[in-house]
């Protein structure tokens, strides 16, 4: 058939095509492969978990923050809940057991030590649970209960099982790097700009709330 005839037009013009497809899915691959520094290619979008460092260090310093506050609030309510629960333990005249918790062996003293998160635990997922149903008040209101009764309890129990605690050498050694830990951890705190900035406001109203009581 003549070379310049329609049909052989016809029939060479898929073969142009078929062959250039290859090569602009070349072009494509090559343009979208991902460079040295983890940067796709003809999209400028960073492929590497660099990309995911900022958003990391923000999570990490919220729940240094959360966990923060936590210890702050133990310890803020350790000494005076512990008292209460005292001198309820009074009122129902259950001051008979403080002696034989006392007396009680190592590992005997770390069970009890370990029961009310385990017995308070069923509370918080029923907190959860209530918050799940749309009831958020009361499950916010539950956990707050749970954590003061909880607070209470695990310091009361500290004070009378700490002479047979630290005769676990795990125990002790555990107990050490929790005290550092958390005197780093509160050190970094007190030192940010939010935790100086709201020292600062506190006094301000406390000087504000005195002068209003002096009239």
């Amino acid at each position: 058939m003549p070379a310049g005839s329609p049909h052989s037009r016809s029939s060479s013009a898929p073969t142009g095509n078929a062959a250039s497809e290859p090569a602009g899915a070349a072009r494509s691959a090559h343009a979208a492969r991902p460079d040295a520094q983890g940067t796709w290619l003809g999209h400028g979008v960073p492929s590497s978990p660099t990309m995911w460092r900022p958003v990391l260090r923000l999570l990490t310093q919220l729940a240094s923050w959360l966990l923060a506050l936590l210890i702050l609030f133990e310890e803020w309510g350790w000494d005076p809940l512990q008292h209460a629960l005292v001198r309820l333990s009074a009122r129902l005249r259950l001051r008979w057991l403080e002696p034989r918790i006392r007396a009680l062996p190592p590992w005997a003293a770390l069970a009890l030590f370990a029961a009310p998160a385990l017995l308070l635990l069923p509370v918080k997922l029923a907190a959860l649970w209530f918050i799940g149903g749309g009831h958020v008040v009361l499950g916010m209101l539950v956990i707050v209960a749970a954590k003061v009764v909880g607070t209470a309890i695990v310091a009361r129990l500290y004070t009378l099982t700490q002479t047979s605690l630290m005769q676990l050498r795990w125990f002790a050694v555990l107990h050490g790097r929790w005290l550092a830990w958390k005197a780093r951890l509160l050190a970094e705190v007190r030192a940010s700009w939010p935790w100086r900035l709201g020292r600062v406001a506190r006094r301000h109203w406390q000087r504000r709330w005195a002068s209003l009581r002096r009239g």
